[in-house]
C-alpha cells in the first residue's frame, strides 16, 4: 500500500531505498536515529523496514 507522497510518486513503506531522501528523512525522524545508523542497519539486514527496525531495536 502506498505511503508518503514524494515528488516522484509514493514512497514504499515496506522497503527503504537510501536514494530516496524523503523516505530516509521520514524513517530517521520516526525512529530517532542518525543517517549513519540507518545506513549501517540497511547494509547489515537489507532493505525491508521491519528488519531495519528490529536491528535498531525500534517498533515499526
Amino acid at each position: 500500500m502506498a505511503g508518503l507522497k514524494d515528488k516522484r510518486g509514493f514512497i514504499d513503506k515496506d522497503r527503504l531505498d537510501l536514494s530516496e531522501r524523503k523516505a530516509v528523512e521520514f524513517w530517521m525522524k520516526r525512529w530517532g536515529v542518525t543517517h549513519d545508523q540507518l545506513t549501517a542497519a540497511h547494509r547489515k539486514v537489507g532493505r525491508m523496514t521491519k528488519d531495519i527496525a528490529a536491528e535498531l531495536g525500534k517498533k515499526r
